[in-house]
């Protein structure tokens, strides 16, 4: 049988919103659990009525078909919140301070230590423009958290042995009890003395002093891939910093590429541009150039125009197995400044043939 909201909050099916929340507020007050004479069912029948009459869409879904179509109030017992509810307006004592940790160990059931892991590091470097087409590899030297080197990280003095925490009996964790209007709950954190190893050193390394991390400088080797843009980052796993009983961190690199005063970089080709003279764009001619790969000899064809583009095959960057893009070379026609009377006579004649 349906549960009768109004009937709960002893209000009148027309009540205002107003009226539906004075009357929540008084009952609530009442039925408190952490009150003397409170009943915690009936707060909680309370707090249901509550999160339905109060929100239009389900109050109307409600007054329609005597039930809401989601997962909290009606026919679900689900728990969707205070809603407009104000846990300061109860002066009892009662600590709401940690909602957020019991709805989550309660529901999720997620009760146990979660995994250690250390902090991410980020650094930037610039490499030059053939090292960001062609790949390379760099080596980085960076300071941060490692494992100690004397005691492997288990921070305790070689030779020596290990004994069973004294604050978490060998447990590794330790339990508080947490209450809440649904109930008690017992909640675990990782004990903070032994980093849930449930041991501590009889002896501790000197070097680390028993923390078994130990800060110092290392030296990173980074492989940039062909072809990696400007500003791209690099992920390197468990490079960053180490910390106890735990995974390390990761290595972000942000790599800044120097810009090549002849080539630019579109998508897997090269882009240059290169000036040719009015005969040699009327009569053709060869140019060598110099490309990321060494010097070329590139025909410029008779008749070329203002901004043709020629394509040299397998001169751009790197992608794939094997494979290559293209290098690209935008000519443009240098056009004389003043001219000889003969090449005035010359241009006189190209005129006459229609040019």
């Amino acid at each position: 049988m349906a549960k009768d909201y109004y009937k709960i909050l002893g209000v009148e099916k027309t009540a205002s919103k107003d009226e539906i929340k004075s009357a929540f507020y008084k009952l609530a007050h009442k039925y408190h659990p952490d009150k003397n004479g409170g009943d915690e069912k009936k707060f909680k029948e309370v707090n249901e009525a509550y999160q339905i009459l109060s929100d239009d869409q389900k109050r109307a879904q409600y007054d329609n078909y005597g039930r809401v179509f989601e997962g909290a109030g009606a026919g679900a017992g689900g728990f969707s919140g205070f809603g407009g509810f104000d846990p300061n307006d109860f002066q009892t004592g009662f600590d709401f301070g940690n909602l957020g940790d019991i709805f989550s160990e309660f529901f999720t059931g997620n009760t146990g230590p979660r995994t250690r892991r250390g902090r991410d590091i980020s650094i930037e470097i610039t490499i030059s423009f053939a090292d960001a087409i062609f790949g390379s590899e760099r080596r980085i030297l960076i300071t941060k958290n490692s494992i100690c080197d004397i005691c492997g990280g288990n921070g305790q003095k070689p030779g020596t042995k290990r004994k069973k925490c004294s604050i978490c009996n060998g447990q590794g964790k330790l339990h508080e009890t947490k209450r809440s209007f649904l109930g008690t709950f017992t909640s675990v954190r990782e004990c903070g003395t032994c980093n849930g190893a449930g041991t501590t050193p009889e002896e501790k390394c000197g070097s680390c002093r028993g923390r078994g991390i130990i800060r110092k400088q290392e030296e990173v080797r980074v492989r940039i891939p062909a072809g990696i843009d400007n500003g791209e980052m690099i992920r390197m796993t468990g490079a960053g910093e180490a910390i106890l009983n735990g995974i390390a961190g990761d290595l972000y690199i942000k790599v800044n590429v120097a810009p090549d005063p002849v080539f630019s970089k579109e998508g897997f080709n090269l882009v240059m541009n290169r000036e040719v003279k009015l005969s040699e764009a009327l009569l053709g001619a060869d140019h060598e150039i110099k490309t990321l790969d060494g010097t070329i000899t590139v025909h410029i064809p008779e008749g070329v125009a203002m901004g043709e583009v020629l394509r040299i095959r397998g001169k751009g960057v790197p992608y794939g197995t094997g494979k290559r893009g293209d290098l690209l070379v935008k000519l443009a026609i240098k056009m004389p400044n003043k001219l000889s009377r003969k090449g005035k006579e010359a241009i006189e004649e190209l005129k006459k043939e229609g040019y």
